[in-house]
C-alpha cells in the first residue's frame, strides 16, 4: 500500500476536489471525518455525475442549487481493507466492486494507506528469483529447515517445492507464509514430513482427556 494519500474532508469544495484529482493524477480519493475514520469515497464517476443531475435540477427549477462539498456527492459507506488483510483479499474486493483505489484502515477504521490496481500488479511482477530467495528465507528462518533439504523452483509467480522437512507442523506453518508472499500466484508443494508431530500432539491430548 501506499501511505502517503490525498484525503479531504466532507467540507472539501466540489471544485477543490477535482482540482486534487487532476492535481495528483488520481481517480479518487477517501473522505475522512475529524478522527482520520474513512467515512466516504469521492470518485471520478462521483464528480462526473454530479454536474448532470445539477444540470437537470436547473432545467427544472430554474435556479441553481449551492455549490457541493465533497460530502454531499461522495459514495458512502466506503469500500475499505484492513491493514492486516492479504494482498489477494484486497485484489477480490477491488474486483468484486468495480473499484480502482482502496482505503486501508487500522481496527479502528482510521486511515492508513491506500492500495490500488497499480500496486497489485507491481507486486505481482515481482521477479521470480527474488521470490525464490524469500522462500528459501523462510524455510532456513522461519521454519528451521536445514539449507538443501527442499528444492525451490519459481516460474512466472508459481512456487513449486520439494523435499523432506523433520516435522509435519512445519509444513503447515511453510504452506501458510509462502502462499501470503507478494508476487506469488500459487504454490505446488511436494515437501513431505518424516515424523507426525501433528498427530502425536493429538493423541497425546486424547490421553490426558481420558477418564482413568
Amino acid at each position: 500500500m501506499t501511505d502517503e494519500v490525498v484525503t479531504v474532508a466532507p467540507d472539501t469544495a466540489f471544485k477543490d476536489v477535482a482540482k486534487l484529482l487532476a492535481q495528483h493524477d488520481i481517480s479518487g480519493v477517501p473522505v475522512l471525518d475529524d478522527e482520520d475514520r474513512v467515512v466516504g469515497v469521492v470518485s471520478q464517476t462521483d464528480l462526473l455525475a454530479h454536474p448532470a443531475a445539477l444540470a437537470r435540477s436547473d432545467l427544472q427549477h430554474g435556479a441553481p442549487e449551492p455549490p457541493p462539498a465533497a460530502g454531499d456527492i461522495m459514495s458512502a459507506p466506503a469500500v475499505t481493507v484492513h491493514a492486516e488483510d492479504t494482498a489477494a483479499d484486497a485484489a477480490r474486493l477491488m474486483t468484486r466492486r468495480s473499484i480502482e483505489r482502496l482505503p486501508v484502515v487500522d481496527v479502528e477504521d482510521r486511515l492508513v494507506g491506500i492500495v490500488t490496481r497499480r500496486d497489485l500488479l507491481r507486486m505481482f511482477l515481482r521477479p521470480d528469483s527474488e521470490i525464490r530467495q524469500r522462500v528459501q528465507d523462510i524455510l532456513t528462518v522461519v521454519v528451521g529447515v536445514p539449507a538443501g533439504d527442499v528444492e525451490v523452483h519459481v516460474v512466472d509467480g508459481i512456487v513449486t517445492m520439494d523435499g523432506m522437512v523433520q516435522h509435519r507442523s512445519q509444513l503447515r506453518v511453510l504452506h501458510a507464509v509462502v502462499e501470503r508472499l507478494d508476487g506469488v500466484v500459487a504454490v505446488a508443494s511436494h515437501v513431505t514430513a518424516r515424523n507426525d508431530d501433528a498427530a502425536f500432539s493429538d493423541a497425546g491430548h486424547a490421553r490426558h482427556a481420558m477418564p482413568w
